[in-house]
C-alpha cells in the first residue's frame, strides 16, 4: 500500500444534505479534513494537527446518495509539515461519470505526546504528477508567506491609525 496517497469512499447520506438535496459545504470540509489527517498520520506515523486549510474550491455538488470519493495525496513535507492535496469526486453509483466536485490543500503538523512538532520524513516525489504536486505546493508556500507579509503590515497600519482617532 502507498503511504503517501490514500482514497476514502463512501455514500453521502440524508444527514449530510441541505434542503436543496446537496451536501452541505461544512461536511465536504469535514471529510476532507478526515482525508487529509489520514494521509498525514500514515505518512508520519505520527498524530497530526490541521495547521492550515485553504483554496478550497467547490466546483459542482453532491447529492444524497452519490458514491463520493476523496483522494488525498502528499505534496510536500518539511521538517514537522506535511501539505496535502484532497480532491472529491462524486458519482450516481449507478453511473461511471464522475464529477471532480471539490479540491483543497491542507497542511498538518505532526506533533510528539507532549503535543510538540516532531520530525516527518522527507517526501521525493516520483512520478510527473507527484513533481507538479510539489512545485504547486511550494508556490503555494511562497504566496501564503506574501500574504501573511502583506497582512500584518496592514493590520500595524490598523493599529497606529487606530489612536490617532
Amino acid at each position: 500500500m502507498s503511504t503517501h496517497e490514500i482514497t476514502l469512499r463512501f455514500l453521502a447520506e440524508p444527514s449530510d444534505v441541505n434542503f436543496g438535496g446537496n451536501v452541505f459545504g461544512g461536511s465536504v470540509m469535514k471529510w476532507i479534513d478526515h482525508a487529509g489527517y489520514t494521509c498525514a498520520a500514515n505518512w508520519s506515523h505520527s498524530y497530526c494537527v490541521t495547521a492550515y486549510v485553504g483554496g478550497i474550491r467547490f466546483l459542482k455538488p453532491i447529492r444524497v446518495g452519490d458514491l463520493v470519493e476523496l483522494k488525498a495525496e502528499l505534496m510536500h513535507t518539511g521538517n514537522t509539515s506535511m501539505h496535502i492535496s484532497v480532491s472529491v469526486y462524486a458519482r450516481d453509483p449507478k453511473s461511471d461519470d464522475a464529477r471532480f466536485t471539490t479540491h483543497c490543500i491542507l497542511v498538518f503538523v505532526a506533533v510528539d505526546g507532549e503535543g510538540r512538532p516532531t520530525k516527518v520524513p522527507t517526501f521525493t516525489p516520483d512520478t510527473p504528477q507527484g513533481r507538479r504536486l510539489n512545485d504547486y505546493a511550494r508556490k503555494m508556500i511562497d504566496l501564503r508567506q506574501r500574504m501573511q507579509d502583506e497582512a500584518a503590515e496592514f493590520l500595524d497600519e490598523m493599529e497606529a491609525h487606530a489612536h490617532d482617532d
